[in-house]
């Protein structure tokens, strides 16, 4: 079995500001993407540039290279909940990003984000009904998928947090907000987030963990 080469992983750190260097033992792992372009660095600027300690600390950019922005073991805030652990659900879980424009709308058989930045039909996945209020949205390319299974299985081992899919984390998913261990995404905690989307080809890396 392929394993991460850690070695690959490009550190680009967030300052020192924008995260808490605090390190907590670590029982789940939630998946998100960024609504944005494919460049990881953009959205560590973005990050680097705010003052709510907001961030990950993987990201994987378009190309499916894995960017580090802080040790694992450390944390920022990336749920963003209301419930009275927030705190402590981002203290114990490691965030994920993936590099995607998320919901798109269609205008004339053209296909645009929120940011009016048109994506190629090609990359456009069209669920035939609406989820999280949205129909389309931009997939998850092969490589990215290919490197979130590498980093999954490594941080899986290194913290041992349970790699067993989780059918009901594409839902309000109560274990997740209890702080049960596993693999979530942000749509696990939040009903107004669309992170991530149920893309098949990512149910089957999951699936295979």
């Amino acid at each position: 079995m392929k394993k991460l080469d850690i070695t690959s992983i490009v550190q680009s750190r967030l300052d020192e500001t924008q995260y808490f260097a605090e390190k907590h033992e670590k029982k789940q792992i939630v998946i998100h993407h960024t609504v944005s372009g494919p460049k990881a660095e953009s959205v560590i600027r973005d990050w680097n540039q705010s003052k709510e300690r907001v961030g990950t600390a993987f990201i994987i950019d378009g190309n499916g290279i894995i960017y580090q922005c802080f040790s694992s073991a450390h944390w920022a805030h990336h749920l963003g909940t209301h419930f009275p652990n927030n705190t402590a659900l981002n203290k114990y879980s490691i965030a994920i990003e993936i590099c995607n424009w998320g919901t798109l709308k269609e205008k004339g058989n053209r296909y645009y984000s929120a940011f009016k930045k048109e994506v190629p039909a090609e990359e456009v996945i069209d669920y035939g009904i609406a989820f999280r209020g949205s129909r389309f949205f931009q997939r998850y390319k092969k490589e990215q998928l290919a490197s979130l299974k590498l980093l999954l299985d490594y941080l899986c081992d290194r913290y041992q947090i349970p790699n067993t899919y989780n059918s009901d984390m594409w839902e309000i998913c109560p274990r997740a907000i209890k702080g049960e261990p596993g693999i979530f995404s942000h749509v696990s905690f939040r009903k107004d987030k669309s992170d991530c989307h149920p893309q098949l080809e990512l149910i089957k890396i999951l699936k295979s963990l």
